[in-house]
């Protein structure tokens, strides 16, 4: 950042934005700077620096455009009643782009360099913090292939950015229980993909039922494993489990699901509370006779799910209501993310 910029930053801006946070949902709002780096085909990334938000130039050969050469990551922060800010789990999703760019041959920035422009983006942008209780900052990591080619294959050259931006609840009910239609046709992942990285294609390929679930009055769509058809494997953004008997199931992580952080976090949380977990094979049909459902995931935090449409046959859970173990976990959880409770797992990062 230059030195005009920290001036006016740190002289000439105060420390919370003038923003109508009542309001606030899940959609983009321009903070004030993001966070580049690049890196040629050396695969080394050189030093970053924080630049005022806004367009970046690409060539219209960059591999990002032309062949979707490109990983995503999604986290949060959190304002704690002291005006401090904490950061949940940074470091898994450091490793998880790792992981998701040699899937792709691309170069990472190291764990360090990850956790340090998460950081110095935050802080920058820190009067859009949501006050407490109002919402989160959302922190969005980019890899992408910015190099100018033809023919498949790596780009020569990396564009690692991360720009933030606060927000509210994922679904604009919040908490409410929400609706979820199987999708019969259309599949997410397929074995010995991607399935499981958060590359950028992942997303794209969800739209369009997404959209028509959207259309018919459902918030999402549950997606099938594409070779049998009947066992469960995520919704279009977000992991999925289940309640039966007291005992939470979740979908095995078998190559097509992506391994979420929240999803961990609320497995890691119920086994602690003594809740009995299992990440095995579940078909749809035990899905329908569940006790409860919900959702996790960076985005969605926990939301429960009021009922699943299979087949037309409609099935609901709850009578509307928030489930007993669900709103457990959410408490738990939430209580971790935003520094109501002692973090006793070490999972918060502390920002002055």
């Amino acid at each position: 950042m230059s030195k005009g910029l920290l001036a006016t930053r740190s002289t000439g801006t105060p420390d919370l934005v003038d923003f109508d946070w009542e309001t606030l949902g899940f959609q983009l709002v321009p903070t004030d700077f993001m966070y580049i780096m690049k890196c040629s085909s050396d695969g080394v990334f050189t030093k970053g620096e924080l630049v005022p938000y806004g367009p970046i130039e690409l060539n219209p050969a960059a591999a990002v455009l032309n062949y979707g050469q490109g990983l995503l990551e999604g986290l949060r922060a959190h304002r704690k009643e002291d005006g401090s800010v904490v950061v949940f789990r940074p470091k898994e999703n450091a490793l998880r782009m790792r992981i998701g760019a040699d899937r792709l041959c691309m170069p990472a920035p190291s764990v360090e360099q990850f956790l340090s422009a998460v950081k110095q983006t935050i802080l920058a942008n820190k009067r859009w913090v949501p006050p407490t209780g109002k919402g989160s900052l959302y922190i969005r990591p980019l890899l992408i292939g910015s190099g100018a080619m033809l023919g498949v294959a790596p780009a020569p050259e990396y564009t690692f950015v991360v720009y933030v931006c606060p927000v509210g609840h994922y679904f604009k009910d919040g908490l409410s229980p929400i609706s979820l239609l199987t999708e019969e046709e259309y599949h997410r992942a397929a074995p010995g993909g991607t399935g499981d990285i958060k590359t950028i294609g992942n997303y794209a390929s969800v739209v369009s039922a997404q959209r028509r679930a959207k259309e018919k009055g459902h918030s999402d769509v549950l997606y099938l494993d594409p070779v049998h058809k009947k066992f469960v494997e995520e919704v279009s953004s977000c992991n999925i489990l289940m309640v039966k008997d007291n005992v939470i199931s979740t979908p095995l992580l078998t190559g097509t699901i992506l391994p979420g952080i929240t999803r961990r976090s609320i497995i890691e949380i119920a086994q602690n509370l003594g809740i009995q977990v299992e990440e095995r094979l579940i078909a749809i049909d035990e899905f329908l006779d569940a006790d409860e459902v919900f959702c996790t995931g960076t985005a969605v935090v926990l939301s429960p799910v009021g009922s699943i449409v299979y087949h037309g046959r409609r099935v609901e859970y709850g009578g509307g209501k928030v489930g007993a173990v669900s709103q457990q976990l959410y408490s738990a959880l939430t209580a971790i993310q935003k520094g109501l409770v002692e973090d006793s797992m070490g999972w918060s990062v502390q920002l002055n």
